[in-house]
């Protein structure tokens, strides 16, 4: 079973950092994704603001999973690099982060991802290259 087998099938248990963080997969195909997560107090930093690194955990998580939906059976991918904008906080409640791809190469692709409140206010946006890690010959 592949890993988008195992998603539709198990949800996040099909991811352990998605069980680690409560993300919940909403929708995913055709290079793009949505996840949801609830902010929980111990997410939080000092100032009481979601830390910045979990903006950029699940930008990048909603990224991976809409560039796997556009990969080969036995293709893998890794992020190379990734560059976020923090616009807002978040202290509660559920914040999404939906991921698309812009273009998939043989050897490189490029996404984009934003995390947003459930009212649609966007908090980050990420973008992304990942290399495309093809099976050795």
């Amino acid at each position: 079973m592949g890993y988008l087998e195992e998603i539709s099938a198990k949800g996040q248990k099909a991811n352990p950092f998605f069980v680690m963080m409560g993300i919940e997969p909403i929708s995913f195909g055709d290079g793009t994704a949505v996840l949801s997560m609830q902010v929980r107090p111990d997410m939080l930093n000092g100032g009481g603001w979601m830390q910045g690194g979990i903006y950029v955990a699940l930008a990048d998580e909603a990224m991976a999973l809409a560039l796997t939906t556009l990969l080969g059976a036995d293709e893998r991918i890794a992020t190379i690099s990734e560059a976020t904008s923090f616009l807002s906080g978040a202290q509660d409640g559920t914040v999404r982060a939906s991921g698309r791809v812009i273009r998939k190469g043989r050897s490189v692709a490029f996404a984009e991802g934003e995390v947003t409140r459930d009212d649609g206010r966007v908090l980050a946006r990420t973008t992304a290259s990942f290399t495309i890690l093809q099976p050795k010959r």
